[in-house]
Formats: C-alpha cells, sequence, structure tokens
C-alpha cells in the first residue's frame, strides 16, 4: 500500500505517543449527570490533550466519531488556524486521527468531512492510519444549493464525508424507507406476493456452481454472465415455478423480482442531497436563532446531517465523539436522538455557544431535528477543562491527582483497557490472573508511613485480608520495606511511584 510522506512526519507519527497526560477537570454540572447521561462531557481545551486525557477510561468504547476538522482554506472562522500548509495540516490531524482510532470500538466507525482542499490527502492517510480495507465510503454532501455566480472555474456544491471503520465487526443499519422510495414498485401480473420492481440476476461475486445456461420459456438459451447467475440451477428454477424470475419481452435477459415487503429499511447511498440532510444555509440559520448576537461560524453542519450518520452508524445509548465540536451540533443532535456523547472544544465558544447550546437543548429546544425525533428536553451532561498535567516540571506526580485519575491510568497501561468510572479501594481488579493495585493519596485511610503509601508487612496482610488473591500481583506505592527475594516468594511485583510509573 502507498504512503503519504509529508516534511516532519516523523515528529508527527510520534505525538499521540509522546503527549504529556492531563486530567479532565470538571467545571459544572447541568442537569441530571446520572445514569444515561453519566458520560456525556463537554470538554474545552486542546483537542490532543483531551483525547489522551479520555484514553483510560474510553479506549475502544466510542461507537461513532464524527469530525468537522479545518479544511485549511484560508477563510475558515478565527477560532481555528486555518492557514496550515498541507505538511502542517497533515502533522496536525495524524496523532489526533490515531488517538481517535484508539478510542473508537471494533465495531464502530468514523465520518470526516472535509472539502476538496484537503479531503483526498487526507484519504491517503486515513488509509495508513485505520487500513484500506477499513475504508467504506466517500460519501458527498450537497451543502449548498445556490449557485455561486462569482466562482472562478465552477461553482463547487459538495463536502466529502470520508467514513472509515474500526474493523470488519462494524455494521451499518438501513435507513427508514419512505413512499419516494417505493415508486418504483408495482404489480402489472398481479403477483400474490404484491408490488415489486425488477433486479438484476447477475452475480456480484463469482462462484463454479452459479455458471450455467439458463433456458426460456420459448426455448431460447441464455449464456451465463463472466461471474454466473445470483441463484444455483435448482434455486434458479424454484424461483421460476414460483414466479419470481421474469424474462424481458425478447427473452434476450433475465430479471428477478424484488418485492416491497421483503423491504424493511433502504440501503444508505453515497449522495446525500441537501433537501434530505440539511445545508450549510439551514445549519447558519438555525445557529443564529439560538443567540441573540448571532452565529460567528461561517459553515455550521445542519442538525439532519448527523442526525443521517448517528441513524446509520449508532443505537440509542452509543457513545458518539467529537473533537472539533464547533457550534456544538453533533452533541445537541446525539443528546436529541438519546445518544451518549463527548464534545471536545479549545476555543473560548466551548463556553459561549457550545455550553448554553446544550442548555437550551436540556430545556427543550425546539430547533433542528426536534420536532422530527419528538424532543422535549432533559437529560443532563458535565462540562470540564483540560486540567494540569499528571507529573509536574520536576517529574512528580501533580498535587491535583487524586487517586481515582491515576488508579484508572494505571489499570489501563497495565491491561489496555479503559478503567472503572471511580475507584475507591487499593485492588484496582484482576486482569489474566494477575491482581493489580495502587497505594496512593492515603486510599487506605492511614497516611502514616506504616499504614498509607508504603507497602510494608502490615499493609500487605491487611491487603490479603480485605481482598485476597491467590495469584500474581502487582502493586503500585511509594517504596516498600519487602526485600526482592520476599516479594518473588510471594509473587508480587512491586512498582514505585512516580519512578516505576508508564505515564512519564
Amino acid at each position: 500500500m502507498p504512503f503519504l510522506d509529508w516534511v516532519n512526519k516523523r515528529q508527527a507519527t510520534r505525538s499521540a505517543q509522546d503527549v504529556p497526560y492531563h486530567l479532565l477537570r470538571q467545571v459544572s454540572a447541568h442537569g441530571d449527570t446520572t445514569g444515561a447521561y453519566a458520560d456525556n462531557l463537554l470538554v474545552q481545551g486542546d483537542n490532543l490533550l483531551a483525547l489522551k486525557a479520555l484514553l483510560p477510561f474510553y479506549r475502544g468504547q466510542v461507537k461513532c466519531i464524527f469530525i468537522d476538522p479545518p479544511y485549511n482554506t484560508q477563510s475558515a472562522f478565527e477560532h481555528y488556524d486555518d492557514r496550515l500548509e498541507h505538511s502542517q495540516w497533515l502533522s496536525m490531524m495524524y496523532p489526533r486521527l490515531v488517538l481517535l482510532r484508539e478510542l473508537l470500538a471494533e465495531n464502530g466507525s468514523i465520518w470526516v468531512t472535509l472539502d476538496d482542499n484537503e479531503a483526498h490527502y487526507c484519504k491517503v492517510l486515513m488509509d495508513e492510519v485505520f487500513g484500506r480495507q477499513n475504508f467504506v465510503a466517500n460519501v458527498v454532501w450537497q451543502h449548498s444549493v445556490q449557485p455561486k455566480n462569482d466562482a472562478k472555474l465552477i461553482s463547487l456544491h459538495h463536502n466529502h464525508l470520508l467514513t472509515y471503520r474500526k474493523s470488519s465487526s462494524f455494521q451499518r443499519k438501513q435507513l427508514a424507507r419512505t413512499e419516494e422510495h417505493d415508486v418504483n414498485y408495482r404489480n402489472p401480473d398481479n403477483d400474490p406476493r404484491g408490488l415489486w420492481r425488477s433486479g438484476d440476476f447477475r452475480s456480484p461475486n463469482r462462484r463454479t456452481n452459479l455458471i450455467y445456461v439458463v433456458k426460456t420459456p420459448s426455448g431460447k438459451v441464455i449464456a451465463a454472465p463472466e461471474k454466473g447467475w445470483r441463484w444455483s440451477k435448482e434455486k434458479f428454477q424454484e424461483k421460476v415455478d414460483s414466479g419470481e424470475i421474469i424474462f424481458v419481452d425478447d427473452e434476450s435477459r433475465v430479471l428477478r423480482k424484488i418485492y416491497l415487503s421483503d423491504q424493511q429499511g433502504r440501503v444508505p447511498e453515497s449522495i446525500w442531497f441537501g433537501q434530505e440532510v440539511g445545508t450549510t444555509r439551514e445549519a447558519s440559520n438555525h445557529v443564529s436563532a439560538l443567540f441573540a448576537s448571532g452565529s460567528v461560524f461561517d459553515t455550521p453542519k445542519p442538525e439532519r446531517l448527523i442526525q443521517r450518520i448517528l441513524e446509520i452508524a449508532t443505537n440509542p445509548g452509543d457513545l458518539v465523539l467529537d473533537s472539533f465540536l464547533g457550534s456544538g451540533t453533533t452533541a445537541a443532535v446525539a443528546h436529541k436522538m438519546g445518544r451518549r456523547y463527548i464534545g471536545i472544544e479549545m476555543g473560548e465558544h466551548a463556553q459561549t455557544h457550545c455550553l448554553p447550546r446544550l442548555q437550551k437543548v436540556l430545556g427543550g429546544e425546539q430547533g433542528g431535528i426536534s420536532a422530527q425525533v419528538g424532543w422535549q428536553g432533559g437529560g443532563g451532561f458535565r462540562f470540564c477543562k483540560v486540567g494540569s498535567a499528571v507529573f509536574d516540571a520536576f517529574g512528580a506526580i501533580h498535587p491535583e491527582v487524586k487517586f481515582n485519575a491515576l488508579a484508572a491510568y494505571l489499570w489501563h497501561f497495565e491491561t489496555g483497557t479503559p478503567g472503572k468510572a471511580r475507584y475507591d479501594k487499593p485492588r484496582l481488579g484482576t486482569h489474566q490472573g494477575t491482581a493489580y493495585y495502587l497505594l496512593f493519596n492515603g486510599i487506605l485511610g492511614d497516611r502514616r508511613t506504616e499504614g498509607g503509601n508504603v507497602l510494608t508487612l502490615a499493609v500487605l496482610q491487611m491487603i490479603e485480608e480485605a481482598m485476597p488473591h491467590a495469584g500474581p500481583k502487582v502493586i503500585y506505592g511509594e517504596t516498600t520495606s519487602l526485600g526482592p527475594a520476599r516479594l518473588a516468594r510471594l509473587g508480587i511485583r512491586f512498582k514505585q511511584i512516580p519512578c516505576d510509573l508508564p505515564l512519564r
């Protein structure tokens, strides 16, 4: 597979690994933040730092990612540095895509909207990060319908939606049918199965048992196409007898009947028209109506566009992520559709626009898709900011780091699985037969050396009595009074904080 190269690519490929871990600091909670709404987050800060901070908690948990990154057009709104050279733009995108892939569930998908300035570069970049075999489609979205008379060459009316899956586990859902999609179904021969339309009888895949000659009712012979027919010869005859096979008038072609009663939905297509999923103008009018001061966004995405993506790629309760949240559309749509969500935005408008927009959603705001999905308000979310780094300038654990945060990070790095929402005991859990423990921040309720963060014989006995485990143990602590030989006999690997922490 060919790879894309650019200036400073080597540094860009290391960036995701080299990004220091930061904490997420909760600023405020809005509405009901328990149960199904506990994961709803609005995060303000650099999205590279925020994605790395989310990794220990949400690795492999996100069902659908939608991002609308800077288009590199030298004309985007002021909140982004949108005048990057191609190499800078690629260096900006690469580590973020790597982290997004880590957050994506095995059956998840990512949708990236771009224009012609960077879409084709990004396609090759995403082939490298996600694997070319995981490319799903390049969906073309008609973002405007009015011709641009001042266009120098051709008036452009489309954006690209590059779609990739994490793995072959991804399964897309079908879209709802309307009368518009059923206009070609008729029943001219009064077939008892009802309305039907003709369909191709040729096979999309070549198999030996599908290659045979077909005899028409008048005795004509039709040779098999290169890949053969759709069904075996035996099944073909069954379909002829049941009336599900038809021949054109001159008996030169074979067709099959596709019945309307068998259609439970419609397969998503690769061209999305503005009348179906909205346009930029529709989105601008909606965002402007939400804020008395008017919108500062030139090209917001319509709620109907995000709705279409979530209809195809998610179910209610799934987790959705947007790390270029912009005006907050993805979070607003996910909330209205009963999906969990995480939205990341670095600009001040995270507070001036995204936060009040989501508050309006909680209050039952009726713009966008609200009427279509029956939205009446409710739910909740938490507003957070990217906080301090886990380690200070001297390599010590930052004083703001609490037990729960460090426990989640350690569990993630030791096991590769996301941490729990809350840790309140030294034993973090068991993974593949090994139990993991953390002595930190006075978790045992005693900050004295002999009873707190130091692994002594007394502390070990306390742990084994309260949280026994017969297999190997990994214990993190400030230090230990037990020698290497005794630790080995007890099946304990001791790791010192902060020296042995993998977060450094």
